[in-house]
């Protein structure tokens, strides 16, 4: 069962989507409840929840197909990115796949959810939507070694990540800048647990094998696996838990198999093998 938030009278509301009875606001399910998807993953209420709609009454669920999702949460504690993780985008840039993991950081004024428009900012003529597969952090976790890293991922979300390339090629110096326009991260529409995913790779419980692929205006223009990262899923949880702590909410998100260019009118899509696709369409400066 996954996480979502969607809008109820253009309010937010936590909601867990159920594999066969569709989309149930939490409140409804565990009437006490009054937080947000992100308060559901730091108290660890994940098995209550499921617990409550198994035995839930049909009548609290809504056809997945009749709600509108946004971001799962707007306030992570922090948003980690990863450049240059898949060896072959590396190659497409003629850049050298660095030694250890590009990271960066993200505001969370860059956060819109799925459906929303991604706004190109004025200042630069040059904007790439990047798909990427995040990693949701579920409990603390600080100087993790690679082996028990996963066991601090909540679960996995679609994601787009922006760049103002051409304000990036100018110097590699400005790559905050360049990343953390309005609107330049879009995840959702659903937080797949971990367990959940694992399940449904076909290769068996790896996630060396989840395909991202980065698709604008119904064209896969970039695809690649996780299995052709230089730095692993949990590699990047073990590393960046060793420059800081990681808290539930915190995203990575762990690189693209390629950047494509997009303008105004375009459709961006990150699609996830395992999770639903997420698309956002792109408009001009807001």
């Amino acid at each position: 069962m996954r996480l979502a938030s969607i809008l109820v009278d253009d309010v937010p509301r936590a909601a867990v989507v159920h594999p066969t009875k569709g989309v149930a606001v939490v409140a409804d399910l565990l009437p006490e409840f009054t937080g947000d998807v992100m308060s559901l993953i730091a108290d660890r209420r994940m098995d209550e929840v499921e617990e409550a709609a198994a035995v839930a009454d049909g009548a609290a669920f809504r056809p997945a197909d009749d709600v509108t999702y946004t971001a799962p949460y707007r306030n992570p504690p922090k948003i980690w990115g990863i450049g240059l993780n898949y060896v072959d985008h590396a190659a497409d840039l003629a850049e050298v796949v660095p030694d250890e993991p590009a990271s960066f950081i993200k505001g969370n004024h860059t956060i819109i959810g799925p459906g929303e428009p991604i706004p190109l900012p004025v200042q630069s003529e040059r904007v790439t939507a990047e798909a990427e597969v995040g990693l949701v952090i579920g409990r603390y976790c600080r100087n993790v070694e690679e082996d028990a890293a996963l066991g601090h991922v909540f679960g996995l979300c679609a994601i787009l990540d922006q760049t103002a390339e051409d304000i990036l090629q100018r110097n590699p110096r400005f790559l905050t800048r360049s990343k953390n326009f309005p609107g330049f991260f879009s995840f959702g529409p659903h937080i797949v647990p971990l367990a959940e995913a694992l399940a449904a790779q076909p290769g068996g419980p790896d996630l060396a094998g989840v395909e991202v692929s980065t698709v604008v205006n119904g064209e896969r223009r970039r695809s690649n696996v996780v299995g052709r990262m230089r730095f692993s899923p949990a590699f990047l949880v073990s590393f960046h838990s060793k420059v800081m702590p990681l808290y539930p909410g915190d995203i990575i998100s762990t690189g693209t198999p390629g950047a494509v260019v997009v303008t105004a009118g375009d459709v961006a899509r990150c699609e996830v093998s395992g999770l639903e696709p997420l698309v956002n369409p792109v408009a001009g400066p807001m």
